[in-house]
This record gives C-alpha cells, structure tokens and sequence, in this order.
C-alpha cells in the first residue's frame, strides 16, 4: 500500500465511522466533531487523489469538504457570544 492509499483510506474510514455514529444516534449532525471529522476525512481523500486523480471522486470530495467546513463555521457562530444587549 502508498502512502496515498493509506492517507485516502484513513479518510475514508473517518468519514464512514463519523456516519455510522450518526446514524447510531451517538453523534448530533450539528455538533462540530462531525464537520470536523468529516472534513479531515474528505481532505485525506483529496490528497490521495494527488496520486491518482479521478475527478468525479474530487468533485465529490471538495463539495464534501465545503459542506463541512460551512458545518465549522455554523458551528462557531453559535459558539460566539453575542454583542447585543
């Protein structure tokens, strides 16, 4: 195994378990461990994809990664208290 396939398949393997946990009612979609886990899984895919570019798995792969670093983002507005009186 490269290390391409290795970085692609730890990628794979945390998107899937960030799934399972879902599914399982162990993790909240939006909580941000499930962006985060997401979106490291998708980078990971990415980068493996260095090695062997397919590009319906890329575009897949960045339109997971731009869902899940919005999911962040929704994640740190709320997280910051307001100025508002």
């Amino acid at each position: 195994m490269t290390i391409w396939n290795l970085i692609g398949t730890l990628g794979a393997i945390a998107i899937i378990a960030a799934y399972a946990l879902l599914q399982a009612g162990r993790w909240n979609a939006m909580q941000i461990r499930y962006s985060l886990v997401n979106a490291s899984g998708a980078s990971c895919i990415l980068i493996s994809l260095i090695a062997e570019p397919n590009l319906p798995s890329i575009m897949i792969e960045s339109f997971w990664l731009l869902i899940s670093i919005m999911g962040i983002a929704r994640s740190y507005r709320k997280q910051k208290p307001s100025n508002r009186p």
